[in-house]
């Protein structure tokens, strides 16, 4: 996390179950139909649920949920999974929320990440207990966060620091309710910490605060939320590795915690235990932060980066750090943005007109986007389905962007996902998801 020696980090009505041949059928027959870098969507509120998970990057803990521990450079189907709501990835787990307000984990479990009662690692999805109602998910390195629609939060996993919130340090395999949380609208996990974002507006933050990022001008760890002072009415919030963000009244981005590589982009590289204001961003809608690195989107579709760039996760065509925003290349039109450890995704929206402008031809809003071939417009151009668009950029490593390769780039590359309209994305330490 900008740090000179690296964290450990990083250095939903569910429709029912299909079997893994059907999934398989219907992967192979959608990509004969968007054989393109298709996929993703906006937030996923109130937009309807997706076929079916999908997962890319790294595989040694079982985190593609695929069963047979085997990395993937391009995305592959999680079996058995319908009707996805909300994603979330940690360093080496995955979570999937379904309609019904159920929630699945896969991945590592060594420290009860996965909320089954075990620690037993796990390839393919088990159901966490003990949760119904789940509004939304999240994850931090090793533990995980779950929103409820009553406005509380529940916390199991790791909790070497406090991260679980519910006033003690010990780890746990089954959820645990966060302490005197409630009104809460939306949760971030980071390394070893989270922030949660309440419906009035003010941030509170708990778990590791060795570098300041639970913004309470201290550098205790606190096993229980503490407010972060100075934030009203915040609309959202991002937790990195050792750092947080929030975006403030007016669109402005506020960071506070670790800024060895200038995640906090206030143009030094001096920690701070509040909030300081980021250079230059104003009109941000959503933000994201990565272990030394932080995203923001804004309202325009425009995305901007700031702090670590070893592996080009700024996205501008470079390796060299910022500690201010500069824009990522080659991206318009962004609905979510998605970021950890030193990898990046974006969902674009895209209108496939066979090289023509969506003035000139239109588009087809058929259901996941798959095209209708040979369809004309009244103004004589062939019609391409309106579908979106995962990029992706960063390390690559393990194949976590998704484009055949294991080769870093420091521009978003096409993402070569199984359809053509899914609803959410989320970005782990060494692999990517998508539903």
């Amino acid at each position: 996390m900008g740090e000179p020696k690296p964290s450990p980090r990083r250095a939903a009505d569910r429709t029912g179950r299909v079997p893994a041949a059907a999934l398989a059928a219907v992967l192979a027959a959608v990509l004969v139909w968007v054989p393109g870098a298709h996929a993703a969507g906006p937030s996923g509120d109130g937009g309807g649920a997706v076929p079916f998970a999908q997962a890319w990057g790294g595989n040694d803990d079982g985190q593609l949920g695929t069963g047979d521990g085997t990395g993937s450079t391009v995305p592959v189907v999680v079996p058995g999974l319908t009707g996805i709501r909300d994603l979330a990835a940690g360093l080496g787990h995955s979570l999937a929320l379904l309609r019904d307000g159920t929630l699945w984990a896969w991945g590592g479990n060594d420290h009860g990440q996965l909320g089954n009662g075990r620690f037993a690692d796990s390839g393919t999805p088990v159901r966490v207990l003990g949760l119904t109602g789940v509004k939304a998910v999240a994850a931090g390195d090793d533990f995980s966060l779950a929103l409820l629609r009553d406005g509380t939060v529940r916390a199991w996993g790791d909790n070497d620091n406090g991260q679980l919130g519910d006033g003690t340090r010990a780890d746990s395999s089954l959820p645990v309710q966060v302490h005197g949380l409630s009104g809460v609208k939306s949760v971030a996990g980071g390394d070893n910490h989270a922030v949660a974002l309440l419906r009035d507006g003010t941030v509170w933050a708990w778990g590791d605060n060795d570098h300041g990022q639970l913004g309470n001008g201290r550098l205790a760890d606190s096993a229980i939320p503490v407010r972060t002072p100075g934030i009203t009415r915040a609309r959202a919030v991002a937790a990195g590795g050792n750092h947080s963000l929030a975006v403030a009244r007016g669109g402005t981005v506020l960071a506070w915690g670790d800024n060895f590589s200038g995640q906090l982009g206030n143009g030094t590289n001096i920690n701070s235990t509040t909030p300081v204001e980021v250079q230059a961003l104003t009109g941000v809608e959503a933000v994201a932060a990565g272990l030394g690195h932080s995203l923001a989107l804004a309202g325009d579709g425009t995305v901007w980066a700031w702090g670590e760039n070893a592996s080009g996760q700024l996205g501008d065509g470079t390796t060299t750090d910022s500690t201010v925003p500069v824009r990522v290349l080659g991206l318009s039109g962004v609905t979510a943005v998605a970021s950890d450890e030193g990898h990046n995704l974006a969902v674009t929206s895209s209108c496939d007109c066979r090289g023509q402008g969506p003035a000139s031809c239109g588009c087809d809003d058929r259901p996941y986007g798959l095209p209708v071939n040979g369809r004309s417009l009244p103004g004589g151009g062939p019609a391409g389905p309106r579908t979106t668009v995962v990029k992706a950029w960063g390390e690559n490593g393990q194949g976590q962007l998704g484009d055949a390769t294991t080769a870093d780039s420091s521009i978003p590359v096409g993402v070569t996902t199984a359809i053509g309209k899914v609803t959410r994305i989320a970005a782990g330490g060494g692999h990517s998801l998508a539903g």
